[in-house]
């Protein structure tokens, strides 16, 4: 029998507005040194190197990063404002719907923040073969949980319906979500602020 192959769904549209430090967070680099990975490049190679088909959900300000490590017709990019200027909603449930649509010949789906940077391939590929198992599933470090979480195929219409800023928590309440347990502490890491990211370099 043939594994099935979701596709990895990196969120990297919302605005970043908690961050409070120079420019996005997703663009920051993750290390001093001349060249290391911005927070987004480091979480993109972790994705790619699961072999896993990935899509970027991104913003028209990041999609030049992703362009660097994805193909082009693997990046969505989200307008960030309508025909008369106005803002435009690019909450997680839109961006997770927009992964998904774009993506909907896959077998499944693990969504992963682009802020999660520390979290392994290897974590990635075991919520893979956790949804040939289960509908629902998500990485679990400790006892908690974590990111990322995999939806499987009967759940498309449900993800490609997914509006505002919740994401996808209704649906992983309604379907009774089963953990995988990994040695990942990066499951649970993200970058939200200036500070997050210091944590990080250290």
């Amino acid at each position: 029998m043939t594994k099935r192959r979701p596709a990895v769904v990196v969120l990297a549209a919302g605005r970043g507005t908690r961050f409070g430090g120079p420019g996005h967070k997703l663009a920051q680099r993750l290390d001093d040194a001349p060249g290391d990975d911005s927070v987004l490049a480091r979480t993109l190679r972790h994705a790619i190197a699961t072999r896993l088909p990935v899509v970027v959900v991104t913003t028209p300000a990041l999609a030049p990063e992703a362009h660097r490590l994805v193909a082009a017709r693997d990046v969505v990019t989200l307008p960030e404002r309508d025909a008369s200027g106005r803002p435009l909603p690019v909450g997680m449930g839109h961006s997770i719907a927009a992964g998904v649509s774009a993506t909907g010949d896959a077998d499944g789906w693990l969504v992963l923040p682009a802020d999660m940077p520390l979290v392994q391939s290897a974590t990635i590929s075991a919520v893979a073969q956790g949804l040939e198992r289960y509908p629902v599933c998500y990485a679990q470090y400790r006892g908690m949980q974590g990111h990322p979480v995999g939806f499987g195929t009967e759940l498309y219409s449900e993800l490609t319906a997914l509006r505002g800023d919740e994401g996808a928590k209704r649906i992983v309440a309604r379907y009774a979500a089963q953990p995988i347990a990994v040695d990942d502490p990066g499951v649970h890491v993200d970058i939200d602020t200036v500070e997050d990211l210091a944590r990080l370099r250290r």
